[in-house]
């Protein structure tokens, strides 16, 4: 039997004996106090899909309208002027090859990449490195671009990328703690409305199956999947 500490005990015997409506779970993750560092506010969501297929993966990059509250570490790989470009943009680390080189010896201090399409063929030489972390940079993504600045400009405004993992769930960081209610159900309401608008056409049934709220340190929250 697993043991919780004394918080955990109290928080989970605060929760709510039904699933309830995002904003009811926002507010309940919100009043589980007691850790002195700002948490991340995040939703896991269960869809109807079979990402086994690849006309039903669900993929996208999406720009919140509050930000997630966490500024990410942008690597860009580019060269001459698009690299400069990219420095301006307030990339975190630029490189061509040398960062290629770099990465392949185990440098991993980002947390988001974007690369102009000309160094393609040298990133894909990092596929088996970025590619289970969610990393590799993909043209429908925004992500292979030779407009940098735009692309870094979104990615350090608060915008996400969310997949749907082998068991079909997104799981996508919606805010902090120290955001105002209304924020973090304001962004959960567009990430929602961007999952409805990206429900693959062979999807069948039910499409939002469950989801569940927490904070980095919290409990999940159970959500009433017919209010979604």
């Amino acid at each position: 039997m697993a043991k919780y500490s004394k918080r955990i005990r109290a928080a989970r015997e605060a929760l709510p004996t039904e699933a309830v409506n995002f904003p009811t779970a926002v507010e309940t993750v919100l009043a589980q106090a007691g850790v002195k560092f700002d948490e991340s506010v995040d939703v896991a969501i269960k869809l109807g899909v079979d990402p086994r297929h690849a006309e039903q993966m669900v993929r996208a990059s999406i720009a919140l309208p509050n930000g997630t509250g966490k500024t990410a570490r942008v690597a860009v790989f580019a060269k001459g002027a698009k690299a400069e470009e990219a420095e301006k943009a307030g990339a975190d680390i630029v490189g061509a090859e040398d960062l290629v080189a770099k990465v392949k010896e185990g440098f991993m201090d980002f947390d988001r990449v974007v690369a102009t399409p000309d160094m393609m063929a040298q990133v894909g030489q990092l596929g088996r490195v970025l590619g289970p972390r969610g990393l590799m940079p993909n043209p429908k993504l925004g992500t292979v671009t030779m407009d940098v600045t735009k692309a870094v400009s979104a990615i350090k405004s608060g915008q996400i990328e969310v997949r749907v993992d082998k068991a079909g769930v997104i799981h996508a960081p919606v805010g902090r703690r120290s955001f105002d209610a209304a924020k973090l159900v304001e962004n959960i309401d567009y990430l929602l409305a961007e999952l409805n608008r990206l429900k693959p056409a062979s999807a069948k049934g039910r499409y939002m199956k469950s989801a569940v709220i927490s904070s980095t340190m919290g409990v999940g929250v159970r959500v009433d999947v017919a209010t979604l």
